[in-house]
């Protein structure tokens, strides 16, 4: 699903010019806005670990297209190849974990991993934490400039507090994946084999890591992306910290709750027929 992700949306790139002269910016915005909205709301009340990362990589994939949208074609490339970096290095500590507990998927059966698999779930707290756009990871640098990109263009308010609250989904539910993996009780632990010490598997998560730290802030420096002079008031500057807070705030809440909202639940999983 990743290799026609970034297939499609790289075709998509390459037509950059044909699809705006085609007049279709407006309708490819609304349709990538509701994509990421939707992809991000579902994954807040999923349970299974791949279809959380699955949604997580449909929101991704509505940025970048919203991104395209307003023809900044070269930062939808960049927020693409670094997305690259923390996805396959989640998919990979992931993986590990769903392994590990017998082919469960299931995030409520999952818990405690730091003490079972320590450095497993610390690359995967890394990998997440750049999901979200933390301040000076990897993803922080492309998400940050397409935020403050849409904030100095002229779009409808109802669509720019949209985009807004759409980012915050995506630390929500990066919260909420990272706490029910911390702090979540592990249930049928007598039946799982944990084992952490697969030497070739820590090279290639730690070297994914690295790059999740530190490859956003190079390409940044390396290549001139926007040649444009981004000028923006307090208020809109500090808005991509406040987003965070609140998503930070939101996945807690969400992971409190558990079953509590499970007619929520099954209305939103229905949104992508994601539910049996």
């Amino acid at each position: 699903s990743s290799t026609l992700v970034t297939a499609g949306i790289y075709l998509m790139i390459r037509f950059d010019s044909m699809l705006m002269n085609s007049n279709l910016n407006k309708m490819l915005l609304i349709i990538s806005l509701m994509t990421l909205m939707t992809a991000s709301l579902a994954a807040n009340y999923e349970y299974d670990m791949k279809k959380i990362i699955a949604l997580s990589t449909l929101s991704q994939l509505g940025l970048m297209m919203m991104t395209l949208s307003i023809s900044f074609y070269k930062l939808a490339f960049f927020h693409l190849i670094m997305h690259a970096l923390f996805k396959a290095l989640l998919f990979y500590c992931t993986g590990n974990i769903i392994h590990n507990m017998n082919s469960y998927q299931d995030i409520r059966y999952s818990g405690k991993n730091i003490k079972l698999l320590p450095m497993n779930t610390m690359f995967m707290n890394i990998a997440m934490m750049a999901l979200c756009g933390l301040p000076f990871l990897t993803g922080f640098y492309s998400k940050d400039l397409i935020l403050e990109i849409f904030s100095m263009n002229k779009i409808n308010f109802l669509i720019y507090m949209l985009i807004y609250f759409s980012s915050g989904l995506t630390m929500s539910y990066s919260i909420r994946f990272i706490y029910f993996n911390l702090i979540n009780k592990l249930i049928f632990k007598n039946l799982m084999n944990f084992y952490d010490e697969d030497l070739n598997l820590k090279k290639s998560m730690m070297t994914m890591s690295i790059l999740s730290i530190i490859m956003g802030s190079l390409s940044n420096w390396m290549m001139n992306l926007i040649p444009l002079f981004i000028f923006l008031n307090f208020f809109k500057k500090m808005m991509i910290f406040i987003l965070l807070f609140m998503g930070f705030i939101q996945g807690y809440l969400l992971f409190k709750m558990k079953f509590k909202l499970n007619n929520l639940n099954i209305l939103i999983n229905k949104i992508y027929f994601l539910s049996k």
